[in-house]
């Protein structure tokens, strides 16, 4: 309860701009959330997807991949149906590896949506707290101005005091916000560089099993 209290008169002490920074806090957090959430489901469905259908890749059996990858809403399946389709009309490593580029850049936008915004959020806390905390200045200084001599000293430590809580308020809200970003930043990386692995792997399949049938 007394933690609840000291977090009221803080937010309550900060005056108006302590609310906006809130508010971006709060945004900053939701988008956090559903990134993280989003970007999770993404990488283990991925793994799934490519544990199940390696045993047909390996075995050569290109339709039956196929028809599991076009069922699935993995990033993997669709870049792995893109070059599954092609490699049914081309025999060329380099088309077969174009297409599945095309398919790759389409799913990136998805993987690295949203997440830059959390910088943003992180700067304009920042920003928001200094700015909160100048007006605060002036505002306090324009009071002593007009005190009571004796009162100046008393008054102005008191209200720097004050005006400073909205740039306290923004440094907590920014520097969370730029771990997260960091976070989401790698494991979005590490995620397209699971997709180009798993790429690459499949098209050394591919050619290992074109070399395989003449010999057979």
């Amino acid at each position: 309860m007394e933690t609840y209290t000291s977090i009221v008169h803080f937010m309550q002490s900060g005056g108006f701009f302590m609310y906006p920074i809130a508010l971006v806090f709060a945004v900053g957090l939701a988008v956090a959330i559903e990134r993280y959430v989003y970007l999770s489901k993404t990488a283990v469905s991925n793994q799934a997807l490519w544990k199940k259908i390696t045993p047909f890749i390996q075995a050569g059996k290109f339709a039956e991949a196929a028809t599991v990858t076009s069922k699935s809403n993995a990033a993997i399946g669709s870049i792995l149906t893109y070059g599954l389709d092609r490699s049914r009309t081309s025999t060329r490593r380099d088309d077969i590896e174009k297409a599945m580029e095309e398919s790759l850049m389409e799913v990136m936008p998805r993987l690295e949506s949203r997440t830059h915004y959390l910088a943003t959020f992180a700067n304009i806390a920042t920003l928001l707290g200094l700015l909160g905390t100048i007006i605060g200045l002036i505002q306090a200084f324009t009071a002593v101005a007009e005190a009571n001599p004796a009162e100046k000293a008393d008054l102005l430590s008191a209200s720097i005091s004050v005006a400073m809580n909205t740039t306290a308020f923004g440094l907590i809200v920014a520097i969370p916000l730029l771990f997260v970003h960091t976070v989401l930043q790698s494991k979005t990386t590490r995620i397209i560089d699971s997709l180009e692995m798993v790429s690459v792997k499949f098209l050394n399949a591919v050619d290992e099993r074109r070399r395989q049938q003449p010999a057979a």
